[in-house]
């Protein structure tokens, strides 16, 4: 896939600020380098600081990638530092001006391994080519900002985020949750079932006991 096929169209440029709850939410090109680092960079996924590229880059190359190159790619892709860009790769939280938290919204077809991976798809005959489908794959909240509601408003967020960029449709793969029982951290950086549905998503599937695809149409 080339890079320009997975990046936002230009009119993410300028979007505006959503701010809900004391929370404001910006696209990451509109974000510093050094918050971005703040959220992703302490964060261990798959057994490394991950960001965010797990959906990105093949499983077949995911060895041979270090975390400088995957924190470069996070770079590239987020286009930071450049409100005037009109790409990026999702959405980062700020409260109290502090940034707290990290959202991966990319139309679908930005993410190869998802659109490779058997997982969304069981049950399912749609064309995964299909880019007016968008998807949020992970979400990342900072130690001592977390169980605050700040996924909620990120999930909200993102919605809007990905309707007002022409998106037809938005999914989402989270764990479902069951009260009293504790799931990593780690798993859950696909967000969770309950998350999906108060954002208005419905479920589409189950292709594991734990794990469930969400959808918004438009």
């Amino acid at each position: 896939m080339k890079e320009a096929e997975s990046q936002m169209p230009a009119e993410a440029a300028h979007a505006r600020t959503t701010k809900v709850r004391g929370i404001t939410i910006i696209p990451a090109n509109e974000a510093s380098w050094e918050d971005l680092e703040l959220v992703l960079g302490p964060v261990k996924c798959h057994s490394v600081r991950c960001y965010c590229q797990r959906f990105k880059i093949p499983s077949s190359q995911w060895n041979f990638v270090d975390d400088d190159e995957r924190a470069y790619l996070l770079r590239i892709q987020t286009d930071c530092e450049k409100p005037e860009s009109g790409t990026t790769s999702g959405l980062v939280a700020y409260l109290d001006q502090q940034p707290v938290g990290w959202c991966a919204i990319e139309p679908r077809t930005a993410f190869p391994n998802l659109i490779n991976s058997r997982m969304p798809w069981t049950g399912r005959d749609e064309d995964k080519d299909d880019d007016g489908v968008w998807a949020i794959t992970c979400f990342i909240v900072r130690t001592g900002y977390r169980k605050r509601g700040i996924t909620y408003e990120l999930t909200r967020a993102a919605v809007e985020y990905a309707k007002q960029r022409g998106a037809r449709a938005v999914e989402g793969y989270g764990m479902i949750t069951t009260h009293g029982k504790e799931i990593t951290w780690g798993e859950l950086h696909v967000g969770s079932r309950n998350v999906f549905e108060a954002a208005g998503f419905r479920e589409l599937t189950r292709p594991s006991k734990r794990r469930v695809v969400m959808r918004l149409d438009f």
